[in-house]
């Protein structure tokens, strides 16, 4: 980047702490929410601890694209 050259400026409504906590409410949510829903299967099928598992790894995927559609209309 030439010295000339300035760095877009972030939306003007674009807040750090706001980001964080919604980032983290997207992260959180999912994660426990499909945990438990993951152990009650569990314990309903005695299938223990593979849907609690299977939560959890949904959760990851479910929550990377939230956060990665957040930040890219951030960025974009």
């Amino acid at each position: 980047m030439a010295k000339d050259e300035k760095k877009p400026e972030p939306p003007v409504d674009f807040n750090a702490w706001q980001l964080a906590w919604e980032l983290g409410y997207t992260i959180a949510i999912p994660i426990v929410a499909l945990a438990l829903v993951g152990r009650w299967m569990d314990k309903q099928l005695e299938t223990s601890p593979w849907l609690l598992l299977v939560g959890i790894v949904l959760s990851i995927f479910i929550s990377s694209a939230m956060v990665y559609r957040k930040v890219s209309k951030i960025l974009h």
